[in-house]
């Protein structure tokens, strides 16, 4: 009935790593493998990632699974990120027979207690006829309002049980998002006239309007009202980011110093599908929280405008309520549409030609920055892209311009966990067969997640895994630099050797010493089939600052204190 239930829904793959208590689901899912694919992962944790990443790129509910005890422990973690960054996806947790609760048997752990803090929605069946339903309300749950994961629990003795008859259900797809919502009418009046008498308005969208497939819809006002559009990390590419309208990521992390400028002097923000936190904002300065309008599109109407008092929530699906102000706003004249293109166009020259030469480095040392162009060049600016945090995310996020066709560089803000690119490289892979996705990961990301290279080769997925390694606990040792008197500690542990630990999957991998021979392994590794990997030594933060504005004002002197999330 599970197995039926989400197949009904066009639930089409499975990401899970096996248990004692997911032997009956096992049996199932390998006699319907024609219509629904397992993806053995090699660690429960893994599971969530892909399915996250796949729920990401796709706009399907990704699915994931687990066992009890360890296994749901580990599958947990792994849900936090998706949580945190308001991704809908579907958790299936199998449990301890019922038999068995309050005897402390092997592997028992209060499920429901366990995912409190990482789901939106969870529930225990209690009886094998409650399937259907569960799934239905669990698919529906997870994309209706403020996205996020949803689980469903599933005693042993309940998943191998029998029901009389096969209840009647609808079967919503597990598409995103399950229903469009219109702002109300009185909010997109106010907002309206807010953006008819701006004089310097701008958008800053971020991963909701992704989930929504609001890009069409975003670049339609951006063009009709002539307003220029920055995102998030979250947000990078729902518009092409080449674009004469776009401003690129704006934030404490990987922005252009003109981006942040050019928000920080409008009279009014467009905040679409973002938290607009302290990150984002640049900590609420670009925008500040005095003397400028607010719009929020948001889905939950406990986040609109909620961190800016004073500003105008709009309730509804990102899409939907675009079009809504579109409908509702006159276009902008000809002058002030010519007048907004040349100032970001010369805003764009002149960042260029500011644009630092790489430092002197060590031989065989390269500059993360030169790394991220020659891999655009190599693979092409439309590629898929999963990143880990740490050095990946400020580069990507400045210097990779994104064609603005979907979600296609994915990081992940909401907790920014380590070891996170490897697996999610799986999911977006299994999710598009045949395309090549680019994984930029580091060595400390990738020893907490290794095994699943071995993955990508036992699947024959095209991956290249390019691994930046500059030997250390870098972002966190760059913190100790600027704001604890450069006393380093527990953040220099022992080299590791990514190419071995390829080869050790059945990857095929090199070193790659300049940046003619990353630029031929690149090529090379885009042309085939199959995963391959590049390790790349680059340096630490201290000897070549990444685009970190809060860091720069620090190395700069005009700010001494830490920043906060």
């Amino acid at each position: 009935m599970l197995v039926e239930a989400l197949v009904e829904r066009g639930v089409d793959t499975v990401f899970g790593f096996p248990g004692d208590t997911s032997i009956a689901l096992y049996d199932v899912l390998s006699r319907r493998s024609g219509e629904i694919r397992h993806v053995l992962a090699r660690d429960e944790r893994h599971t969530g990632f892909m399915a996250d990443a796949h729920s990401r790129t796709t706009r399907r509910l990704g699915v994931c699974e687990a066992s009890s005890g360890a296994g749901a422990v580990y599958l947990a973690s792994g849900l936090a990120e998706a949580y945190a960054s308001s991704i809908p996806l579907l958790a299936i947790a199998t449990d301890n027979s019922r038999r068995s609760h309050g005897t402390a048997p092997i592997s028992e752990v209060d499920q429901e207690q366990l995912f409190a803090a990482c789901t939106k929605w969870r529930r225990v069946a209690s009886d094998p006829a409650e399937i259907p339903q569960l799934v239905e309300e669990a698919v529906t749950v997870a994309s209706q309002g403020r996205p996020g994961p949803v689980v469903i629990i599933l005693p042993e003795d309940v998943l191998e049980g029998s029901a009389d008859a096969w209840p009647d259900r609808p079967a919503t797809p597990a598409t995103v998002p399950v229903r469009r919502d219109a702002a109300p009418a009185a909010a997109v009046a106010a907002a309206a006239a807010w953006l008819a008498a701006a004089g310097r308005p701008v958008v800053v969208a971020g991963g909701g309007a992704h989930l929504s497939g609001a890009a069409g819809a975003l670049t339609a006002l951006s063009d009709h009202l002539a307003m220029p559009v920055a995102t998030s990390v979250h947000g990078k590419g729902v518009v092409d980011e080449a674009g004469p309208l776009a401003l690129g990521v704006v934030g404490a992390n990987g922005a252009r110093d003109y981006a942040n400028r050019f928000v920080a002097d409008s009279d009014l923000v467009l905040f679409v599908g973002t938290r607009a936190n302290a990150t984002d904002t640049l900590g609420f300065t670009a925008p500040s929280r005095e003397g400028v309008r607010i719009l929020h599109i948001e889905a939950d109407p406990g986040r609109a405008a909620r961190n800016y008092p004073g500003g105008i929530g709009l309730v509804g699906d990102a899409a939907t309520v675009l079009e809504q102000l579109r409908a509702a706003v006159p276009a902008a004249d000809g002058a002030v549409r010519t007048a907004r293109a040349a100032e970001l166009a010369a805003l764009r020259e002149q960042w260029t030609k500011n644009l630092q030469q790489a430092p002197q480095l060590p031989p065989g040392v390269l500059y993360p920055r030169d790394v991220v162009w020659a891999l655009r060049d190599a693979f092409g600016r439309g590629t898929w892209i999963t990143a880990d945090a740490g050095t990946p995310t400020p580069y990507l996020a400045c210097y990779w311009e994104a064609p603005g066709d979907g979600w296609r560089v994915v990081i992940p803000r909401g907790h920014g966990p380590m070891g996170f690119a490897a697996p999610a490289a799986i999911g977006v892979a299994v999710a598009h067969p045949g395309q090549r996705v680019l994984c930029l990961t580091t060595e400390n990301s990738l020893a907490m997640c290794t095994g699943e290279l071995e993955t990508a080769k036992r699947l024959g997925l095209p991956v290249t895994y390019v691994v930046l390694d500059n030997t250390s606990m870098g972002w966190i040792k760059m913190i100790q630099h600027l704001y604890a008197g450069a006393r380093y500690f527990a953040v220099d542990p022992g080299p590791i050797d990514p190419v071995l630990l390829g080869q050790g999957m059945g990857v095929p991998g090199a070193r790659a010493r300049t940046l003619d021979q990353l630029a031929a392994m690149a090529k090379e590794s885009a042309d085939s089939d199959g995963p391959t990997l590049i390790h790349v030594a680059v340096p630490e933060h201290m000897d070549a600052p990444p685009p970190v504005p809060v860091w720069q004002a620090a190395l700069s002197g005009t700010s001494t204190s830490r920043p906060i999330h």
